[in-house]
């Protein structure tokens, strides 16, 4: 029984479950479910997704392999905290490679991708007026990717993924101010006209302009929890 609790071993006969877990994990990771400093353990994993311990741990051993989760002991790991250099190498790549994804995803748009983007703007503008953070990280993820899909890219779509899944617990800390400026609100709205007047330029800018607002504000957290010298 003790091995089963390990971050080591696994088995052949449950890869497909552990290719599910990890899907399913990841995705949460992305959508920014866990915060910085969450710390996660296979029986956690198992009992939240409802896989077996086999699955969880080799879910949990490949998001380590892939520095979205770190070590913290032997059966443990944590939710990373970025560091202010990571952080900004994420967002200039985020910038050039969501601002190119937006540019051709807005391209032949039509009233039925205006009417989804809208209602997932909706249940953003809800979740935060009533401080559901966590939902609106999640509907959040459901605007951009919609975009994002759209270009028909599918090594853009899943890079950009790779960058989400690195930054998205930092997102915790766009709260709960972007809920009181309204930032992100400000700038979906204006991707959203975008699409509205086919302006794939536009959208794009909008989409750099929410990446640049999301930035300085994760950069001044990082900052605000820095050691002071």
């Amino acid at each position: 029984m003790e091995e089963a609790d390990g971050l080591v071993g696994g088995s052949n006969k449950v890869m497909g479950l552990g290719d599910r877990a990890y899907e399913d994990l990841k995705e949460k990771l992305v959508r920014g479910a866990y915060p910085p400093g969450h710390k996660i353990t296979v029986r956690a994993v198992a009992e939240e997704l409802g896989y077996g311990t086999t699955p969880a741990r080799d879910a949990l051993n490949r998001l380590v392999a892939e520095r979205a989760l770190v070590f913290s002991g032997p059966k443990t790991v944590v939710v990373p905290t970025l560091s202010l250099a990571e952080l900004y190498e994420v967002t200039q790549m985020r910038l050039r490679l969501e601002g190119l994804a937006a540019e051709k995803g807005a391209i032949g748009a039509g009233s039925a991708d205006i009417a989804r983007l809208e209602a997932f703007q909706g249940e953003i503008d809800a979740a935060l007026a009533e401080g559901r953070y966590a939902d609106a990280l999640w509907s959040n993820k459901e605007f951009h990717f919609h975009i994002y899909g759209r270009a028909n890219m599918p090594m853009l779509l899943a890079t950009i993924e790779t960058l989400w899944l690195r930054v998205g617990a930092a997102f915790n800390d766009l709260y709960p101010e972007f809920a009181i400026s309204k930032y992100g609100i400000q700038n979906h709205r204006a991707a959203l006209e975008g699409f509205r007047h086919q302006d794939p330029q536009e959208v794009k800018a909008a989409i750099e302009t929410d990446i640049r607002d999301g930035y300085r504000r994760l950069r001044q957290a990082l900052s605000d929890r820095a050691p002071k010298k």
